[in-house]
């Protein structure tokens, strides 16, 4: 554990004013909750929660040789992105673990915007400046001291847009970015989130966060929202079984074991560990992230509890939680190929005791039509 102080967003005072619980993350001192991770979880699915997002990184990627430097390093198809767009995407190591996934933006020809987790800003950036070689034309700028970042998730995220941006302004499309400059400088206004829920994201100078931040908060109070923290952010993205850097992603396990091949342009010429990818999946997977409900009365399953198939414990839990939306426990884990086919049987060892599960489809949470 790191001896350094832990560091604060832009948006720190606005918490405590809140009456945040804090708490150590990703090096950082964030809010998990506020009035509860329930109340706040059921404000995202039935109206808007606003989101502190200013711990992720951002880093700017330009010049003439861009989007190829970026297609190298990452494993999507850079090249299919139009302006205005976004994707998501991994880093890979050599031997086709994952480094983080990111969101990537292209706002102009030659320039692309890229949101990582807090965890990995150090280690992306240095990752990222060894790859350029010295006959491409890139440059990397990093925003993440200077820039605060807030989401708003929800069904009513659109009226909590209008209240604070105004009728007239575009709210954005999902998987997509709109760039404003003025006198105070730039903001990123981002379509995407990590709920699955409608929503928005935006990226603007530090100093001006503080105030946004209040308005939105006041917002999404008037459409029956609420303000949330870390807590419900976990609960929420794990209903929907995306994944959580550190937890179901790991240098150790690929793109191809995690379930995320999608993102993954195997068709590319080269990039950063498909090699790796290619002969794994010439091998056979060893694992796969497999989701699974609890049955019956169990207590909620939680990260690096022991999974047993067959009376052997052959797994542990990467993510696991309390379901608000669904009244069980959910989790996910690697589990051996055959064991991760939806419909197996396991068990949950949680302090001495093991309760039954099932493997399912994801995601375990589906919005009724």
């Amino acid at each position: 554990m790191s001896d350094a102080p832990l560091l604060r967003t832009p948006l720190y005072e606005n918490h405590l004013a809140l009456g945040a619980k804090m708490v150590p993350f990703a090096g950082w001192e964030m809010p998990v909750q506020y009035t509860g991770i329930v109340p706040e979880h059921q404000a995202v699915r039935k109206a808007a929660g606003v989101f502190d997002i200013s711990h992720m990184g951002q880093f700017i990627i330009s010049g003439e040789g861009a989007l190829a430097f970026l297609n190298r390093a990452l494993t999507n198809d850079v090249a299919k992105l139009e302006l205005g767009q976004g994707q998501y995407s991994l880093m890979l190591n050599e031997a086709g673990g994952v480094i983080d996934d990111l969101i990537l933006y292209r706002t102009s020809a030659r320039e692309f915007f890229l949101v990582v987790n807090a965890s990995k800003i150090d280690e992306d950036w240095a990752h990222l400046r060894s790859l350029i070689t010295p006959e491409e034309e890139v440059q990397m700028a990093n925003l993440s001291e200077c820039t605060a970042g807030i989401a708003i998730q929800g069904p009513k995220s659109r009226a909590v847009f209008e209240k604070v941006f105004g009728e007239a302004a575009p709210f954005p499309p999902h998987n997509s970015i709109f760039v404003s400059a003025d006198e105070d400088g730039f903001m990123w206004l981002c379509g995407t989130g990590y709920t699955g829920e409608e929503g928005f994201e935006f990226f603007l100078p530090a100093k001006n966060g503080p105030a946004f931040f209040d308005k939105l908060v006041a917002a999404a109070r008037e459409e029956g929202g609420a303000v949330s923290g870390l807590g419900s952010r976990d609960t929420l993205r794990l209903e929907m079984g995306y994944p959580l850097n550190g937890n179901d992603l790991a240098p150790d396990k690929t793109p191809l074991q995690a379930g995320l091949g999608f993102f993954v342009a195997m068709e590319k010429p080269d990039f950063i560990g498909k090699a790796a990818l290619a002969a794994q999946k010439a091998a056979g997977l060893p694992s796969k992230l497999a989701a699974f409900k609890m049955i019956g009365t169990a207590p909620p399953p939680r990260p690096h509890y022991p999974i047993a198939v067959g009376g052997e414990i052959v797994a542990e839990v990467a993510s696991g939680t309390q379901s608000p939306s669904l009244s069980t426990g959910i989790g996910m884990a690697y589990l051996p190929t055959a064991a991760a086919k939806i419909g197996t049987q396991i068990e949950i060892e949680i302090r001495g005791r093991r309760f039954p599960a099932e493997v399912v489809k994801k995601p375990f949470y589906r919005k009724e039509a």
